[in-house]
Parts: C-alpha cells; structure tokens; sequence
C-alpha cells in the first residue's frame, strides 16, 4: 500500500498523507474501502501512532476519507477518480489543438457539449463564462 522512507527529509505524516492522497486520486484505493486502523498501520509501517493520525486527519480534513464510529477509516465515496476525466481532457485537448483550434475555440466546444448534456439550467457550470 505505502511505505516510509526514513532517511528522507520528508515527515513520515506527510509521506503518509501524501501516498494515500495520490492512491485516492488515481482510483488505486476505489471508494468505501476501508483503510487499516491506525495501529496497524503505524506497526507496519514502523511509525508513531500519532504520526498515522495526523495523517489521516489531514486526510479527513481534505475530505479524501471519512472516519465512523464502528465502520473505520474509509476512502470517501465522493472522491472517485479523476484521473479517467484527466486523460479524456488531454486527449480532447491534443485533438483540438491539431486541428489548429484556440483554446477559447476548445473551451467553446467543451461548454458546447456540456449545455447538450445538461440543457436545463439556464447557466453554464461553475468556471465556464458566458460571453
């Protein structure tokens, strides 16, 4: 799952934080999966226990997991991941930069395709402008 540099100047809550938020974000740990306790964790991971805490916490704090009472630490079903949406964004973007189009052209196209999806609300999404 993670493991721990100990001769790296990063802390080993970060190192933590930073493993599992990648794993999240990449779809590695899929949502509703439960993460190991933090006993555990530190004992295979030969940290301090508070160190895992922290960690979590963060995680938390992020929004990346949730923590319930009875149930344990579980990846947050509303981070899935987003990297398929990066990859179908990048390969959007080479295709439109190849066939010579700006990229307030690709942005248009991209808004375009979103209103036919979505013809209801009378604004277009968050970040997209209606010029």
């Amino acid at each position: 799952m993670i493991s721990i540099d100990s001769s790296s100047a990063v802390s080993p809550v970060e190192q933590i934080r930073s493993q599992l938020a990648a794993q999240i974000r990449a779809g590695q740990l899929a949502p509703d999966v439960r993460l190991p306790p933090v006993r555990q964790l530190a004992a295979d991971l030969r940290v301090a226990q508070g160190s895992v805490a922290k960690a979590y916490r963060e995680l938390e704090n992020a929004g990346l997991i949730r923590t319930m009472r009875g149930a344990g630490t579980r990846v947050n079903p509303g981070h899935a991941s987003t990297e398929p949406l990066i990859r179908a964004a990048t390969d959007f973007a080479r295709q439109a930069a190849e066939e010579g189009l700006s990229l307030r052209e690709t942005h248009d196209l991209l808004a375009h395709a979103w209103v036919q999806l979505h013809p209801e609300p009378s604004s277009p999404p968050a970040g997209f402008r209606d010029d």
